[in-house]
């Protein structure tokens, strides 16, 4: 992040295999320095609540049902396919963010992070992650798993099985492609640094995922 703060977003990297079978998915992440007091997990103030309840009026019936439809949210289930998940057993992450809410009666707060994600991707439907800055060794990018690689630093997570796509940074894996972050690079209650990142996929405009990245970059870094 630059010492004014101000939202720069960069381009991630790519191995070449990741280039030649998918030329058009790309990561893009951005750093933000937490302006808010308040532990990162606490609650949200009164203003991110009333913005998740707005978000879970214009997502009732016939809207929630409909959503895979739109644009952006048809645009990753066709990835997922693309790379063997099938989004109906693997939801895309807006999908599953509304069946969520028709559970449970509406986008619930869970905390200030949570809460700042969950609106971005709501509002956009491209998926937005956060990293504790200070785990991450460099830019990230895409690549597929190597054998024999874990997640995370070591003590690692499981084994990767070999080609598995992950998001990277120069010292290994810290997560599977649209899945939740290794638990050692997530955010804890103390962290003040982030590195936020998205990927977006054919068919979503670079747009859509920069706003996604913006939203959370605002929100967090706003005095």
């Amino acid at each position: 992040m630059s010492p004014s703060g101000r939202f720069e977003p960069t381009p991630g990297w790519r191995t070449r295999e990741v280039e030649e079978d998918l030329p058009d998915v790309r990561l893009i992440q951005a750093e933000v320095e937490l302006a808010r007091e308040a532990p990162l997990l606490a609650a949200s103030p009164r203003q991110v609540r009333e913005r998740l309840r707005e978000l879970s009026n214009r997502f009732r019936g016939g809207r929630a049902v409909a959503v895979r439809r739109e644009p952006v949210p048809a645009a990753y289930r066709v990835f997922f396919r693309h790379i063997g998940l099938d989004p109906d057993v693997v939801r895309t992450p807006i999908e599953a963010a509304v069946l969520e809410r028709m559970l449970r009666g509406g986008f619930l707060s869970e905390g200030f992070l949570k809460d700042v994600l969950l609106i971005a991707l709501v509002d956009t439907g491209v998926p937005v992650w956060a990293l504790d800055a200070a785990s991450v060794d460099g830019p990230l990018g895409i690549r597929p798993s190597r054998e024999g690689e874990r997640l995370g630093r070591p003590p690692a997570g499981g084994p990767l099985p070999p080609g598995r796509l992950v998001i990277a940074d120069a010292s290994g894996p810290l997560a599977i492609l649209f899945a939740k972050p290794c638990a050692q690079h997530e955010p804890a209650a103390a962290t003040r640094r982030l590195t936020l990142f998205a990927v977006g996929v054919p068919g979503v405009p670079e747009v859509y995922v920069e706003e996604a990245l913006w939203s959370c970059h605002a929100a967090l870094g706003r005095a």
